[in-house]
């Protein structure tokens, strides 16, 4: 792999992390991580007319309900942020 190859390969993944939130980067923690995909998943649920049909004949609620209780859920899907050290 040449210098070149190695630029080229950096510069398109940080494009793409520049672009989706979701592919993370080197400084993001553990918490940030579990929210992307957290909400991910809430907002696919959300989107997926069939699966969020299926979420909610298992829990035995409305359609609306489960697509108001995913939205609830996308805010603080990990709960609150653990406290940082400022050091």
């Amino acid at each position: 792999m040449q210098a070149s190859d190695r630029f080229n390969i950096n510069s398109q993944l940080e494009h793409l992390q520049a672009k989706y939130v979701g592919t993370g980067h080197a400084d993001q923690n553990r918490f940030e991580w579990a929210v992307n995909i957290n909400r991910d998943s809430y907002a696919s649920y959300i989107g997926r007319h069939p699966m969020l049909a299926y979420i909610a004949i298992a829990e035995n609620e409305s359609i609306g309900r489960e697509r108001y209780n995913f939205m609830h859920k996308m805010l603080l899907p990990c709960g609150p942020p653990p406290e940082r050290d400022e050091d």
